[in-house]
């Protein structure tokens, strides 16, 4: 097991990562084109209504539920009784996200207004952001399928992980980059608004991913005909989970999308600012927190499908050391060299110097987080392979209200930087409602090896950050560098920093055996 879950979750972090470097280039090509101001805020605007959906229907709460119960039947050994459920499940859920998808095509304007009521109220009194709300609600039209292309997708690839087969789900979002890549430098040229032209790059995007999988579940005998099953007793237990996990697994994208409600009311560049620096932290949740997740929760679903409850708690273990290993100097790498990554991967074109310290403010706030980002995403599982998605939901709830909180206190004070602190913030209160909760009903506590294992970690990211900020230029100094310094630079620190930590926690103790699984 230790090695499998290596090596699985050493996959997943390798597509991952070529997928979030392509992520990257696709918001560098973005920034260059548009820059933070209207145009950037409404295409951002367009493409996260249809991708906090995807959480809901499919990424989500979608796969947390529907993983422990296709590992129940895929460990039955009846391939036919399994082939039938996913027939059923996609069915089911192809139906209702059909509907959802029409329905926000045809009210995008609906969908735009209650998402973005300052620019809505804007459009009613003929104010300065009225323009936005009309160029909004038409890109939502282009897409908002994207919403039912990634559903399969994502029911596709929690098929081939149940399977271990993480590759390919792991790779998938590559071709959602290359679109919108090949969309901005070949379509949005040609157009007198380019941001439609990345609207189309999104469409093309889901529609390639939904075309790539395809193939693989038929390899595997999987691929068959959805039929409508809503009584199914497979399906029954797959929506009594999902219903409340479609609350809980999503709090954070919640949390993101009330941002987002409450920047339309703020400067123009409010939401550009955001989206750019919470991609930044969306790297390293990405490569590291969710990989984790993703290779944990069918093992996790195994053991409690096994009884094994020794196994369930040191898999959850793995998780957390894994997770705060890596969390540590990525939370703390993003907080000192913010600007200057910024500067790098952004600082052309129309995204200029303003842009980068503003960018800056927002991501120091929501880097200040990253590390409950990421074990969220791998205490969760530690309910949903139990399938227990009750509890989480209350938590949720609780940290959602706690955003709210402290959103109307630091939206005040601190304008869209105050937006992402309380989401920080409120990631902070899940975390740690979610750990209390597996250490009260004794399922998962954190081994004595584990917390001085940490304790050592929390010391070497200390050193990290002094050897970084000891050496590190001023920013008028990285200002007058070329773009190939820059980059240069940005390396060597980011390389330093990695071998300090690494040292400094060799120094204090870490082995190879710290990185296994004990079962």
């Amino acid at each position: 097991m230790s090695k499998r879950l290596l090596r699985s979750g050493l996959i997943v972090s390798i597509m991952t990562l070529v997928s979030r470097v392509l992520g990257l280039v696709r918001d560098v090509v973005v920034a260059n084109l548009m820059g933070a101001g209207a145009s950037a805020d409404v295409f951002f605007f367009a493409n996260k209504i249809p991708n906090f959906l995807r959480r809901l229907f499919a990424e989500g709460a979608f796969s947390q539920a529907f993983v422990p119960v296709l590992t129940e039947y895929h460990a039955s050994g009846d391939d036919n009784k399994t082939r039938e459920l996913i027939a059923k499940a996609s069915g089911t859920l192809g139906v209702l996200v059909t509907i959802v998808t029409f329905f926000g095509i045809i009210g995008s304007g609906v969908v735009t207004a209650l998402f973005g009521a300052g620019w809505f109220m804007d459009w009613l009194n003929d104010g300065p952001a009225a323009p936005k709300f009309e160029l909004a609600s038409f890109l939502l039209k282009i897409t908002f399928p994207y919403l039912w292309f990634i559903t399969f997708v994502a029911l596709s690839g929690a098929i081939l992980n149940t399977l271990g087969k993480f590759a390919v789900s792991s790779f998938t979002p590559v071709f959602l980059n290359i679109a919108i890549i090949a969309c901005a430098y070949f379509v949005s040229p040609n157009l007198e608004q380019p941001e439609i032209g990345l609207a189309i790059g999104v469409f093309l995007g889901g529609l390639i991913q939904f075309l790539f999988q395809l193939p693989f579940l038929y390899k595997a005998k999987m691929l068959v005909r959805p039929q409508w099953g809503w009584n199914d007793p497979g399906v029954v237990k797959i929506r009594t989970l999902m219903i409340p996990a479609l609350f809980g697994v999503s709090v954070s994208q919640i949390n993101l999308l009330f941002d987002t409600f409450i920047a339309s009311f703020l400067a123009t560049g409010s939401i550009s600012w955001l989206y750019y620096s919470d991609r930044l932290l969306e790297f390293p949740l990405g490569l590291f927190g969710i990989a984790i997740a993703t290779v944990i929760l069918p093992a996790l679903s195994r053991k409690h499908v096994d009884a094994e409850g020794d196994g369930f708690s040191q898999t959850m273990d793995w998780g957390v050391r894994m997770v705060i290993l890596l969390g540590i100097p990525a939370m703390l790498g993003l907080m000192v060299l913010a600007k200057p990554m910024l500067m790098v991967l952004f600082m052309r074109g129309e995204f200029s110097p303003n842009d980068v310290h503003q960018a800056s403010l927002s991501l120091l706030a929501y880097a200040s987080g990253l590390l409950n980002f990421m074990l969220i995403k791998v205490l969760a599982p530690g309910y949903y392979a139990r399938q227990d998605t009750k509890t989480p939901v209350r938590y949720g709830i609780i940290a959602m209200v706690t955003n709210m909180f402290f959103n109307a206190i630091f939206a005040y004070f601190y304008g869209y930087v105050g937006l992402a602190m309380a989401t920080a913030l409120s990631a902070l209160v899940n975390m740690v409602l979610l750990y209390r909760g597996l250490h009260l009903a004794n399922v998962y506590k954190l081994s004595k090896e584990t917390v001085f294992f940490v304790l050592k970690l929390i010391v070497s990211g200390g050193v990290m950050v002094s050897i970084l900020l000891w050496l590190m230029p001023s920013m008028s100094i990285w200002l007058e560098w070329d773009l190939a310094k820059r980059v240069m630079m940005l390396f060597a620190f980011i390389g330093l920093g990695a071998i300090s930590y690494l040292i400094t926690a060799i120094v204090f103790g870490l082995r190879l055996r710290h990185l296994r699984a004990s079962v």
